[in-house]
């Protein structure tokens, strides 16, 4: 396995919510590597309510954790 995740420090916000995203994109890719899978269920997902609402609560958290890492941007 390559390392592909070498720091939660990020130098914005707005990186940091990146960051987030991305954790929650390689969350799914651990989880479910065939990629016909993903791209099948995509379309169910894409257009549920509940499913959109679950996967932003999950970059939220993320966002969470990186926003600690980072001591709030705060100087």
């Amino acid at each position: 396995m390559s390392v592909w995740l070498e720091s939660l420090i990020t130098a914005t916000p707005q990186e940091g919510f990146e960051l987030a995203i991305t954790l929650a994109r390689k969350g799914v890719g651990y989880i479910q590597k065939d990629e016909a899978v993903k791209a099948r269920l995509r379309e169910d997902y894409s257009n549920n309510a509940d499913s959109l609402t679950l996967a932003s609560q999950v970059v939220a958290i993320n966002f969470q954790t990186v926003a600690a890492a980072n001591n709030y941007w705060r100087k």
